[in-house]
């Protein structure tokens, strides 16, 4: 059998393409994978580390604005996506497909396309309650579309081609043991905080994050804490630590990184995580069962990560704080409450757990090789 997933832009696309195609590969031994991404993103990072290789597409993503710039802008893009979708036929006459997989992010639309453009069976997994652009594009000539909700059904014209598969993620955040993670990253006895606001980052919370360390250094690091910074921030955010006094090459409690490449580790270990509220992002949390303070984005589409963390919340799993009302002071405040009442934090680690749809990795391989089958 011949796979291709199709995926980009940012971890909580790319990853449940890894979970799923990790599972593919243990049932389907003697099986061929190969991604498409887009150059200049984080595929070309996680996906080669993850042992599969990659192809990558030019382009540009599109812009919502009505300007001229926003219209030049989408005039280049459509002529990428051209360009995209022809390279895309190339690699699939190559490569001979049995189904194509797309999680989204700018290369799911060409790959996806071309593919039903030569017969190949296909399928795309929406994270959100809401479809975003690449899943409303293909959704009509996709074999299947793959949602997390129930209630995401009535937002596409052909319902019966729909299944509620819930967010692939991979094995090891179930599997992980805390005490063995915890030896592995060799923190000792202190409680773990880790943050992290997505592989890009987001000023304003790594303005935050910085802050907190300050706090932390001032109450005299009463735990370890782990930063993802994200590329957007990497290059100007231990100029702002060390403008807050605080110096991280002399400090054995902060570890600030780029990116967590191995978050199944990090999250078992962890004692509270602080983070945005994608749909891989909570559903990585609750496998883990690490009780999370969640701040949603408050720029993307349908507001739909505010409504992801109150799903987590009303569960008894998280702590929602919206970025306007989301200070340093607060955070640590939070973060103190649940490193002091291990009740509490039990209580949402056991609901997080209940939450978590255990097997939606194993209902999406079954998808794809149904769809494989049928195509033989």
């Amino acid at each position: 059998m011949n796979v291709i997933f199709t995926c980009g832009g940012t971890g909580g696309h790319i990853n449940p393409a890894i979970a799923v195609a990790n599972m593919i590969k243990e049932r389907n031994p003697g099986c061929n994978i190969l991604f498409i991404g887009a150059k200049g993103h984080m595929e070309e990072q996680l996906v080669p580390k993850a042992g599969y290789r990659l192809e990558t597409l030019p382009g540009s993503g599109l812009s919502r604005g009505k300007n001229l710039a926003a219209i030049k802008k989408n005039i280049k893009a459509v002529k990428a996506v051209m360009d995209a979708v022809s390279q895309c036929k190339k690699i699939i006459r190559d490569f001979k497909p049995d189904v194509i997989v797309g999680t989204g992010g700018y290369a799911s639309f060409p790959a996806l396309y071309a593919g039903s453009r030569l017969g190949i069976p296909t399928c795309v997994h929406e994270a959100n309650a809401v479809p975003g652009l690449t899943t409303k594009m293909v959704a009509n000539m996709a074999d299947r579309v793959l949602v997390c909700f129930e209630e995401s059904r009535k937002y596409y014209k052909h319902p019966e081609k729909v299944e509620v598969v819930g967010m692939p993620i991979r094995r090891e955040f179930w599997e992980t043991e805390r005490e063995k993670a915890r030896q592995e990253l060799g923190i000792g006895k202190k409680p773990l905080l880790v943050s992290t606001f997505g592989s890009q980052g987001a000023r304003a919370m790594n303005q935050m994050i910085a802050q907190l360390f300050a706090i932390e250094q001032e109450k005299g690091f009463p735990f370890r804490h782990i930063h993802a910074v994200g590329s957007y921030g990497w290059s100007w955010m231990p100029d702002l630590v060390k403008e807050k006094g605080v110096d991280l090459e002399s400090c054995p409690t902060i570890d600030m990184r780029e990116y967590i490449y191995n978050m199944p580790t990090v999250l078992a270990a962890a004692d509270v995580v602080i983070g945005r509220a994608g749909s891989g992002t909570c559903n990585e949390i609750a496998a883990a069962g690490v009780p999370c303070i969640l701040i949603p984005s408050p720029n993307v589409t349908n507001n739909h990560q505010e409504k992801n963390a109150r799903v987590l919340e009303a569960g008894g799993g998280a702590i929602v704080l919206l970025e306007q009302n989301c200070t340093a002071q607060a955070v640590y405040q939070q973060i103190e409450k649940l490193l002091k009442d291990t009740s509490l934090a039990g209580e949402m680690s056991a609901n997080l757990r209940r939450m978590a749809i255990s097997d939606s990795t194993d209902r999406i391989c079954r998808i794809a090789e149904e769809l494989a089958e049928n195509k033989k």
